[in-house]
């Protein structure tokens, strides 16, 4: 009998209203439905940011509601704590999941050893850039190519290399902090485009005001070209001030 793969899922959600909470248990029922039981085990753990939210009713779903302030990268951290796979798979709520994509994600691994990192393909976005779905493995870190922050699946044993996600990216630049921080390690990172799970295109985000969307987005680019070398720490302190 073949051994079960358990993939340890992560996925951060706000269920603010009926709307954005059916986007997730929509990604949570294509998850689920998306592999067979007795290949693939998925150990999903989502991080609900409201707290009023009751608890997702599905199979192999626990649901938590962490009391720290919300930041992509400083949840991602939490789930990855509570975590123990050798396969762990961070990911939007905004998704859906087709038949097969962890399998695909699990052959390129086995093909290439030295593979770390992967991202699936989305068939609404990838061809418009010109990647084709079914159409092999492909190396990259280019931010909304080959690596979509969306959705990123990598072996565990990869952040015994890189340490934890950094905690100061709340929400945009965590993808191309990411993608640097494979490259400074030396670390693979491809699109399986046979690995297929749509995004819907930041369902939660666009239900922000623009005042927080502003907040979510200029910071976090300042912080990225300082860290990176692209800005010196005295511009970066001015701005900081600034936006104080």
């Amino acid at each position: 009998m073949d051994q079960v793969t358990e993939i340890d899922v992560i996925i951060l959600s706000f269920a603010k209203d009926a709307k954005l909470r059916q986007v997730t248990e929509t990604g949570l029922e294509t998850l689920l439905a998306s592999e067979p039981a007795e290949k693939i085990k998925f150990n999903v753990l989502v991080l609900e940011s409201n707290k009023s939210a009751r608890p997702y009713d599905f199979p192999e779903v626990k649901t938590i509601y962490p009391k720290e302030k919300f930041g992509y990268h400083a949840y991602m951290n939490i789930g990855i704590g509570m975590t123990h796979s050798p396969f762990v798979c961070i990911c939007n709520n905004d998704l859906l999941f087709y038949p097969g994509w962890a399998s695909a994600i699990l052959e390129a691994f086995a093909a290439d050893p030295d593979l770390s990192s992967a991202s699936p393909a989305c068939s609404i976005h990838h061809p418009a850039q010109g990647f084709a779905v079914r159409d092999g493995v492909k190396y990259g870190y280019g931010i909304r190519d080959e690596l979509v922050g969306w959705c990123l699946f990598f072996k565990r044993e990869m952040l015994n290399v890189t340490g934890k996600l950094d905690p100061k990216f709340k929400f945009w630049y965590a993808d191309n902090d990411y993608s640097r921080m494979l490259q400074k390690h030396g670390l693979k990172h491809a699109l399986v485009t046979d690995a297929i799970v749509d995004h819907l295109e930041s369902q939660t985000l666009n239900s922000e005001n623009d005042a927080d969307r502003k907040k979510l987005t200029e910071k976090a680019r300042f912080y990225y070209e300082y860290k990176w070398g692209e800005r010196s720490f005295f511009s970066y302190l001015n701005w900081l001030r600034k936006f104080k």
